[in-house]
């Protein structure tokens, strides 16, 4: 009896232990998205969770794309305080980088070719640390602009067509025209307005980011 007993204890500390399971992978973390830009960006006006970075968030979730979207905005910034900015207020866990500039260019009657070189420089910093970039447009008002506004217009698709970046546009577009978009200042843009323009701009982030592997 006792011989068998010592055989069994034998046997079992010769076997090998099962393997526990390996734990679960853990989800890869959330891209990061930048927005780049000026009193939009920077949610004057608005509280937080109603402010451009967090619309744009949840505008992403509405598609199925998980991010994080950080604000990067300073309230009447322009090409050039984005350019001088731009490699501390952008972190370098960012995928995306929407940069929203150029109102207040057009309102300090910025030289068109002035904001364009300011642009390429912010595009081409972004693009050297690996940072995918979107574009948004600033479109000057219909009337009495004159040869400064198309030239001024001409700047968004001209830097997005030569540095191959994606263009989203005038975020303003039919947000601008209407009183009940807008806060009692008449020109930023309320909660509602604020849906729109992060609706329009989710779809460009989405495809970017879908792409940026």
């Amino acid at each position: 009896m006792l011989r068998t007993l010592i055989a069994i204890a034998v046997l079992l500390a010769a076997a090998p232990a099962t393997a526990a399971p390996p734990p679960p992978k853990a989800p890869p973390p959330a891209p990061v998205v930048t927005i780049l830009g000026d009193s939009i960006t920077a949610g004057l006006g608005l509280p937080e969770n109603q402010a451009a970075p967090a619309q744009l968030q949840a505008a992403l979730k509405a598609l199925g794309v998980e991010a994080v979207v950080r604000g990067a905005g300073v309230s009447g910034d322009t090409t050039a305080g984005g350019l001088a900015r731009v490699d501390f207020s952008v972190q370098p866990d960012t995928r995306v980088c929407v940069v929203e500039l150029g109102a207040n260019d057009y309102l300090q009657s910025v030289d068109p070719k002035i904001m364009q070189a300011n642009l390429v420089g912010i595009v081409r910093r972004l693009k050297a640390r690996h940072i995918r970039v979107v574009l948004t447009a600033s479109a000057t008002p219909r009337v009495g602009s004159g040869a400064y506004g198309r030239a001024f217009d001409a700047v968004f698709p001209t830097v997005a067509r030569q540095e191959h970046v994606a263009l989203a546009g005038d975020l303003l577009v039919g947000v601008e025209d209407k009183i009940a978009l807008k806060q009692a200042d008449g020109l930023h843009p309320n909660a509602a307005g604020v849906k729109i323009i992060a609706a329009r701009l989710a779809a460009v982030v989405a495809r970017v980011l879908k792409t940026s592997g």
